[in-house]
């Protein structure tokens, strides 16, 4: 009632008083109808943009316009439209009463369906200033036609700030009512870095709009609280919006009843304490296990075998030991720096986020190619280090650039215990950031921290021999894998052209290097025609592009018939209390492809699913999908793999990053 009669006096304002304000014809707001792709393919939805530009001192209003005004109504005309998804918006309290409004250029997304022509699309909406409101309608349309779907490269950019504006969904928020007293709870990383936050809530019926919200912390949760509505009930929807760091966040919470806890100092005092140590204990046992990865775990054996050759005295093993331990560290921490300036800077990237670009990875096939073949006896690095081999060659400075060579080649992997550690450092202070990406490197260096400092472990090492030679050999095999891996990533990544200037890279290395091995066996010396190849090798790297891709289907098991992830895909299935399975991969990470071709793909899976109505979503983050990163930072995590399970009931659970059969069964029940 209140929002009708403030709507009505509005409205009823003096006649004269429009005629002021409105220009001669025009009307107070801008209203733009943008197109993703001019040419959608038949049958898949393509997104439009509806831009809204007020004027200076004009707002038009969210989804829920709080206590006065409305949301905007769209009537199409040329194709099915899906919801209006909004940005997030801000407050304005005008004569007490809270509206939720935006006062900036605002952009609405929508996914429509069936265009073959023109779209059009008739707005009525509502803008105001603080003293006058006039309703008003706009009419705008776009070009459309059937094609490949093909995104337009000249709107990439402002689609892109429009998606990175939408609120991010949420999970784990829970609400309690108590004396009329509504309390939030949202478990956020760091809440005590948190600087100011409000709840909007998506309909009537949650809070009181004009009761101020009191922001505290409680333990791990940011806990919003305010006077409740009477008819608060169920699940309550929103928005939250918190500000932290000078940069202001979204989130989509869908808050079910529960137990929320008291504000209390020492959450404050201690939340961001117990992250950064729970966060650097995971980072650590993450390191250690990444060491029997297929591309680190020759590396480490080689560099460990050098110990067992004799000739080292305990000081030299120790100094080997720390020099491994520095290489790996400064790269994880170099690493973790970068990934941290450019998330400063706006940029939406991960653990691993250089893998996004293909010409890293033909990169590391010609590093793992040349690795490959040095273990397995076709050339020695003697000339250039001083040593027989980069994993065997002496001193501090060999071992230094060892460690630093097993630490970049184990980027692709991300293994159990990783996923929070490194999802924690991204929002944890700077520095307790970096320090959680150094026990990710101290983490990968123990084991031969260990083998350099407790002679125990070096005397248990096996004896010298002719064995070491063969062995050396047999480690190739896993290299040579890895190789073959990347190959596939890059043409995943770039398509057959790119993949084949890859593999022709990785040959003219492999040429190259196999007439330096003869050279040395025949104890000549010179090295220009390796120079060459390599230079030759490097360009062909750089002509290598990403594939655009406009694919609507996905790469997962045929027994769960998945579909392509995409928030609105999503949000359809939890309104309509659809259970499902969400999981984010990329070709690069070797944990996500285990459990792709283990336990998801498992018939009992499939079965399980199928009886129980799980529906599945797959979000592919191979390319560096920044809508995908948005999503995943939101769960706390810093890069794939992530799965998430969405129950009927809107609970959402976060499950382990090794999956088994056991466990995905027993989610659909």
């Amino acid at each position: 009632m209140i929002r009708f009669l403030s709507l009505l006096l509005a409205l009823l304002a003096p006649i004269a008083a429009v005629a002021d304000v409105l220009p001669s014809g025009g009307n107070n707001v801008r209203v733009e109808l943008i197109a993703e792709s001019a040419a959608p393919a038949p049958g898949k939805p393509v997104t439009l943009a509806i831009v809204l530009t007020p004027k200076p001192g004009w707002h038009t209003y969210w989804s829920n316009p709080g206590e006065a005004g409305f949301a905007p109504k769209a009537t199409w005309t040329g194709a099915s439209a899906g919801p209006l998804r909004y940005p997030v918006p801000v407050t304005l309290l005008v004569s007490g009463l809270m509206n939720y409004v935006y006062e900036a250029p605002a952009t609405l997304l929508v996914d429509v369906t069936g265009a073959t022509g023109p779209v059009s699309v008739k707005l009525n909406y509502l803008v105001c200033t603080t003293e006058i409101c006039v309703p008003e309608s706009a009419e705008a349309s776009v070009a459309l036609h059937p094609g490949d779907g093909a995104p337009d490269p000249a709107v990439a950019a402002r689609f892109a700030a429009a998606r990175a504006a939408l609120p991010v969904p949420h999970a784990g928020a829970h609400y309690a009512l108590d004396k009329g007293r509504f309390a939030l709870g949202v478990p956020v990383a760091d809440p005590a870095g948190v600087t100011a936050a409000y709840f909007f809530p998506a309909a009537d019926g949650a809070v009181d709009y004009s009761s101020p919200q009191v922001v505290s912390v409680a333990g791990k949760l940011l806990r919003i609280e305010t006077k409740a509505d009477p008819k608060a009930h169920g699940s309550i929807d929103g928005v939250l919006r918190i500000e932290r760091g000078g940069k202001a966040e979204g989130f989509a919470l869908s808050a079910s009843p529960g137990t929320v806890p008291a504000a209390g100092a020492a959450g404050k005092r201690d939340g961001t304490a117990t992250v950064f140590a729970t966060a650097l204990l995971l980072a650590i046992a993450g390191g250690v296990i990444l060491n029997i990865m297929p591309c680190v775990f020759p590396i480490l054996s080689l560099k460990a075998l050098s110990l067992a050759k004799g000739g080292s005295s305990p000081a030299d093993a120790r100094r080997d030991a720390l020099a491994y331990a520095a290489g790996v560290i400064v790269v994880c921490t170099g690493l973790g720096a970068l990934i941290l300036g450019l998330r400063a800077a706006g940029t939406q990237v991960g653990w691993a986020f250089q893998l996004q670009d293909p010409r890293v990875i033909a990169g590391l096939l010609l590093l793992t190619t040349a690795i490959a073949l040095n273990l397995a006896g076709l050339f020695e690095l003697g000339n250039f280090g001083g040593g027989q081999s980069l994993a065997s060659k002496p001193g501090a400075a060999g071992s230094f650039w060892t460690g630093a060579l097993a630490a970049f080649v184990a980027t692709p992997c991300t293994g159990p215990f990783m996923a929070g550690a490194l999802g924690a450092a991204l929002v944890l202070p700077p520095a307790a950031g970096l320090l959680v990406f150094a026990g990710l490197g101290l983490g990968l260096a123990l084991p031969f921290i260990a083998i350099g400092f407790i002679p125990a472990l070096r005397r248990r090492l096996p004896k010298p021999g002719a064995w070491m030679a063969t062995f050396r050999s047999i480690l190739s095999i896993p290299m040579f894998l890895t190789a073959l891996a990347l190959a596939w990533v890059l043409g995943r990544q770039a398509g057959v052209a790119g993949m084949t200037l890859g593999i022709g890279g990785a040959m003219l290395i492999g040429l190259a290097l196999w007439w330096y091995g003869s050279r040395q066996r025949a104890f000549a010396t010179g090295w220009p025609p390796l120079l060459a190849a390599a230079i030759a090798a490097v360009a062909a790297v750089a002509l290598v592009v990403p594939e655009t891709s406009t694919a609507t289907t996905v790469d997962a098991p045929a027994g769960l018939a998945a579909a392509k992830f995409s928030e609105p895909a999503l949000a359809a299935l939890t309104a309509a209390h659809t259970p499902a399975f969400v999981y984010f991969t990329a070709d690069w990470c070797l944990t996500c492809k285990v459990n792709e071709r283990g336990a998801i793909a498992s018939s009992d899976v499939a079965a399980a699913f199928k009886r129980g109505g799980v529906k599945t979503l797959v979000g592919d983050w191979t390319n560096g999908d920044p809508v995908l990163g948005r999503f995943i930072e939101a769960h706390n995590r810093a890069g794939v793999p992530l799965y998430l399970f969405y129950h009927r009931d809107g609970r959402v659970e976060v499950l382990p990053q090794v999956l088994t059969v056991a466990t995905l069964t027993g989610l659909a029940v």
